[in-house]
């Protein structure tokens, strides 16, 4: 114990403490060089410009600028055959070349198998590839046509906050008489056009139409007294028969309606409210209340001839 406090006394009085310095001051060593602060810079050492005379330029004086170059090929290796030229080869049939074309591309045209493959059901089942990884569906081809009356958006608001969706309004048509309106919500503008189109189809309904492409007689039609419920609001259509050449007179979704119905010469006027989807409805309700005159004939039970006089 003695010699360890004799140790720790002999290191302690190696170091000299001035009564200037603070007691909570750091020491370092002293060093053994001076620090120089400023900066050092080698020279830097400069090649030797070559002379002219140095420069051998004794193989471009046979060299004829102007003269052709003959390209002579190295010698092949021991062993080496030459690949066969394109046109000694045996010539494709016409079925080789649709196989091979099919494999790569798909089918080249409709209305042939190929591979044991049917064309027609390979069109149905073909899904083109889109960014981001998705899939895209191809188009549903079944004679119907589709136009959008309207996408806005809407909010539906639940515990947790605002759930934002559009809503789509879509009118599908042969343009022979078929007509449907279908509605679709979805968080995407195009999902909810490809539900409204699917709900569109199933909700398609036949117009009664003469041979002037027109109805056969005039209807107005307030949905809110058609409906017993009251689905449609305060919606009201008036829809009359044009002569041939008039076109379609109307306006918002009546118009886009009869259009895609097929009807050439009408009059339609929204009289109630602006609603498109309202109107839309009340549109394909008042036509389903149309009826032939052969319809008309066969309930009163008279012959058609008897309606005119």
């Amino acid at each position: 114990m003695a010699a360890t406090t004799t140790a720790i006394a002999l290191t302690l009085s190696s170091f000299t403490l001035s009564s200037t310095i603070p007691s909570k001051t750091f020491f370092f060593p002293k060093p053994s060089k001076p620090i120089s602060l400023r900066r050092t810079f080698r020279p830097l050492s400069l090649t030797p410009q070559a002379k002219s005379s140095d420069i051998d330029t004794s193989f471009f004086d046979d060299v004829n600028p102007e003269e052709d170059i003959v390209f002579d090929p190295p010698t092949p290796p021991e062993g080496f055959t030459p690949p066969p030229s394109f046109d000694e080869g045996p010539e494709e049939t016409e079925d080789e070349i649709a196989a091979a074309y099919e494999e790569l591309y798909g089918p080249a045209y409709s209305g042939v198998s190929v591979l044991g493959n049917d064309v027609y059901v390979m069109d149905s089942k073909v899904k083109k590839s889109s960014a981001f990884g998705k899939v895209k569906k191809e188009k549903v081809r079944d004679g119907f046509e589709e136009r959008v009356v309207q996408v806005r958006r809407v909010t539906k608001v639940v515990k947790g906050g605002k759930q934002l969706h559009f809503r789509a309004i879509v009118v599908v048509g042969d343009k022979q008489g078929q007509v449907g309106v279908g509605v679709g919500k979805a968080k995407e503008v195009i999902g909810a056009v490809q539900k409204s189109a699917v709900n569109a189809r199933r909700n398609i309904i036949t117009i009664p139409m003469t041979k002037y492409l027109t109805f056969p007689h005039r209807m107005i039609l307030v949905a809110c007294l058609v409906e017993s419920e009251g689905d449609y609001g305060a919606a009201k259509v008036m829809l009359r028969p044009a002569a041939p050449g008039t076109g379609v007179i109307a306006g918002g979704a009546v118009r886009i309606v009869l259009e895609m119905a097929g009807v050439e010469n009408a009059l339609g006027k929204q009289l109630g409210s602006k609603n498109a989807l309202n109107n839309a409805r009340a549109t394909v309700v008042a036509v389903q209340k149309m009826k032939q005159f052969r319809e008309v004939a066969q309930e009163r039970g008279i012959p058609m001839e008897e309606l005119w006089k």
